[in-house]
């Protein structure tokens, strides 16, 4: 995608066009036209898509948010900081993982 057709604006921006009744820039039309090869082309092509694009999403399962409890817990820093130098949501990402862990073990004992 060239850089000529992204479009960036604020969200206060956006909410001024839209009081203002300006519809959105998105050409739905080439959108649904689009074929899944169509798609896996351009994703192939993005840079940002490298890294994911060939990930087995078949074994996935939706996971909903449960309610979370506030501990301490001593970590090596190692894992610390490979967890937060992924950026914001760290946290979520060490919960995710031991989320995998124990649905593994329960799999492994039934």
């Amino acid at each position: 995608m060239s850089e000529e057709n992204i479009t960036h604006v604020t969200l206060e921006e956006l909410l001024e066009k839209r009081k203002q009744g300006q519809k959105s820039l998105t050409d739905w039309q080439r959108v649904d036209a689009l074929t899944d090869e169509d798609i896996e082309r351009a994703m192939r092509d993005d840079a940002d898509w490298q890294d994911h694009i060939d990930i087995d999403w078949s074994q996935a399962k939706m996971v909903y948010p449960q309610k979370k409890k506030a501990i301490s817990i001593r970590l090596d820093e190692d894992i610390v900081d490979y967890f937060q130098s992924s950026g914001k949501g760290y946290q979520t990402r060490i919960n995710a993982v031991l989320r995998h862990f124990l649905n593994e073990q329960k799999r492994l004992t039934k």
